[in-house]
């Protein structure tokens, strides 16, 4: 076992992610004496990947439309919002020499676009304030007496010992990408002391379609569709923007941000429908108006050709075959019921949604600590005193865009703080 400097401490931190590395560091600069217990063999193995490796630190909109990407109770964050924001943890990052750059929809990234500067800098930051940090440890149990936390029961190898503290942060992340060490072992430590965990599900997570007509597609990009999902046939939720065809349905930012309603109405059997408006900026009157007159003008050139004015090649064929068109009829031989039906398609595009891809493809976990049990100023747990819970191990999660980890930040700084004070 490694032999640790103190076997005593204020406040005990599980899990040195991006809550994690928050609460340590908070706590430390609050002039607690602080054990980060980690256990992959190295701090941020989440946060690396986040953003594609570039790290969307977080969103720089304001308050109120902020709250309204988080679910499933964004009202629970205003207290911890009001304690540490997004401007606070830019503030931080910049002391440790990282410069952020904001790019469309006010996603703040840093600025030379890589993940590694952050950890880096947030890890820098935790051992200038005199953070220990202990690896490859995982945490056996969570030590209470009295309903009140006393410390906690590692296991390193095959040595197992008892570090004592007064104060112990769960923030071990939720299940989502399970290689990276987020097995969900932080809700098993919440139900053990009492808490009540909401079940957790992939969420921001890719789509499956059923069938295989949509294979033909897979790889195919597309910017500026609007993308409406429809349960039991009503239209229950829509989204303007980017998406992908994969070899098993769709991902995507529009896809991601839709999937959490499809995940709730497949998890309940109900049939799922997601519908593609190739031209939401025009409507059918002005569509049909577009397509009569590029089969007068290009009328002696056939369909495939013409076709390349209204789509991306990859979508031509799936066309063609899909409403039985020869691909080499000229223009002016398309008949009236043809070109309705290419307009219809193209306002239309339609798959049943099977299935939803596992944990390890989901970019977050929906689910997790009942934030009821939570005191929304502190962090820390209705029932066992000395208890603080952060970051996606709540049962809290936002929308793309730099949500979800500002959520990891600040309830990760509100709940070491509140620590290190108690």
């Amino acid at each position: 076992m490694q032999i640790l400097k103190k076997q005593n401490f204020d406040v005990i931190v599980r899990g040195a992610g991006a809550s994690g590395l928050l609460a340590a560091g908070a706590a430390a600069e609050g002039g607690a004496r602080v054990l980060l217990v980690e256990k992959n063999g190295r701090a941020g193995r989440k946060l690396m990947i986040t953003g594609k490796g570039r790290c969307n630190i977080t969103n720089s909109t304001g308050l109120r439309d902020f709250l309204k990407e988080i679910h499933p109770n964004g009202r629970f964050l205003k207290k911890a919002f009001s304690q540490y924001f997004s401007s606070d943890i830019l503030s931080l990052l910049q002391t440790m020499g990282v410069e952020e750059k904001t790019e469309r929809g006010n996603r703040v990234f840093p600025a030379d676009d890589n993940a590694g500067s952050v950890v880096d800098a947030l890890v820098n930051w935790n051992k200038n304030q005199g953070v220990e940090f202990l690896y490859d440890t995982v945490v056996k149990k969570i030590l209470i007496e009295n309903d009140t936390i006393i410390g906690i029961r590692v296991q390193k190898g095959a040595a197992t010992t008892d570090i004592f503290g007064s104060s112990v942060v769960i923030a071990t992340g939720g299940k989502a990408y399970p290689a990276t060490g987020s097995d969900g072992d932080g809700y098993r430590l919440a139900l053990e002391a009492g808490h009540k965990v909401v079940d957790a599900v992939p969420a921001l997570v890719p789509l499956e379609f059923q069938g295989n007509a949509h294979q033909m597609l897979s790889g195919l990009a597309l910017k500026n569709i609007n993308a409406s999902v429809w349960i039991e046939g009503k239209k229950d939720s829509e989204e303007f923007g980017e998406m992908e065809f994969t070899s098993h349905g769709a991902s995507g930012p529009a896809i991601l941000t839709l999937s959490r309603n499809v995940v709730s109405a497949i998890r309940q059997n109900k049939k799922v429908q997601l519908s593609i408006d190739l031209k939401p900026a025009l409507d059918n009157q002005k569509l049909d108006k577009r397509l009569i007159r590029d089969l007068n003008t290009d009328g002696k050139k056939n369909l495939s050709n013409i076709f390349k004015s209204w789509l991306p090649s990859a979508l031509i064929p799936f066309f063609t075959e899909s409403l039985r068109l020869n691909p080499a009829k000229e223009g002016h031989q398309v008949t009236a019921q043809e070109r309705k039906e290419i307009r219809k398609l193209m306002k239309n595009l339609s798959f049943e949604i099977s299935a939803y891809r596992p944990f390890k493809e989901a970019i977050i976990t929906a689910g997790g600590v009942d934030t009821l049990e939570i005191n929304a100023s502190t962090m820390e747990s209705k029932i066992v005193k000395g208890l603080y819970f952060a970051g996606e191990v709540l049962n809290l999660d936002a929308n793309t865009g730099g949500y979800n980890l500002q959520i990891a930040w600040s309830t990760g700084w509100v709940a070491g703080n509140h620590a290190a004070k108690s």
